[in-house]
């Protein structure tokens, strides 16, 4: 993969609907799948993918300028698509309560922030953590949604946190699940209030809200005294499509549970 520049690092960090841009889907799976595979794990609750044809799902990638390469990406799922949400099929089978807690959170919309990754070319940017998390938080204020759920690895449950994320331990062991592999960590966590990020530091709270008002903006992210120029293209093209109250009835229906 083609390194970003040393001397004027910049990429482009957008969103789009996944069934909007199959290709792209593409590129983001398999460099996904390359990150797991490095890290031994093979085999996931979405690695069959079914999410790339979801209607309820928004992708957000870090891209070279050109959208040629794709260094790092995450996803929105919204309740009510095609499948449940993966934190219901990563978790359910060992703990039946995750769909009753979903169920209720929907009554006003949820989703989840799922699929984090980047590539070794960014890492040290912060790109893959910090500022695709805040992304994902503005893109699901846009969406509609009130809370987003999260199975998060222990390196992204700072992050979370920063951007008002809240353990939640009314399920699995306090809140944690060995996944999604025996010898590894996952803790299950949620925002509960999208647009107003009561418990978010102040500083992540005021890059979000930002990005909300600002979506389509060039900025010089900075994180450990590395700067990088980050294109943000955050106007998630035919949203006038997306129905979240359909969404929504879809999930209480839902034969899956």
């Amino acid at each position: 993969m083609e390194e970003v520049s040393k001397e004027n690092p910049a990429v482009k960090l957008r969103a789009f609907r996944a069934i909007d841009e199959p290709k792209t889907c593409e590129l983001f799976v398999k460099g996904h799948e390359y990150v797991l595979t490095s890290i031994g794990v093979t085999k996931v609750s979405s690695s069959k993918n079914e999410w790339t044809i979801n209607p309820s799902v928004f992708v957000l990638t870090v891209e070279s300028l050109n959208g040629k390469i794709v260094y790092g990406g995450a996803r929105v799922h919204v309740a009510g698509g095609t499948q449940p949400l993966p934190i219901e099929q990563a978790v359910g089978m060992l703990d039946s309560k995750i769909y009753k807690l979903v169920l209720e959170y929907n009554k006003s919309g949820t989703g989840e922030l799922c699929g984090l990754w980047h590539s070794r070319e960014i890492m040290s940017y912060g790109i893959g953590s910090i500022f695709l998390i805040r992304a994902a938080v503005a893109i699901s204020n846009t969406i509609g949604i009130q809370s987003l759920f999260a199975l998060c690895a222990p390196y992204t449950i700072k992050p979370g946190e920063s951007v008002g994320m809240e353990f939640e331990t009314s399920v699995g062991n306090n809140g944690t699940f060995y996944y999604p592999k025996l010898d590894l960590i996952a803790t299950a966590m949620i925002l509960k209030d999208v647009p107003t990020l009561s418990k978010a530091s102040e500083e992540d709270k005021a890059a979000i809200i930002s990005i909300r008002k600002k979506p389509k903006v060039n900025r010089i992210e900075e994180l450990r005294m590395k700067k990088i120029a980050i294109h943000y293209d955050l106007e998630i093209p035919h949203l006038e499509k997306w129905d979240l109250m359909e969404s929504i009835s879809n999930a209480n229906n839902a034969i899956f549970r």
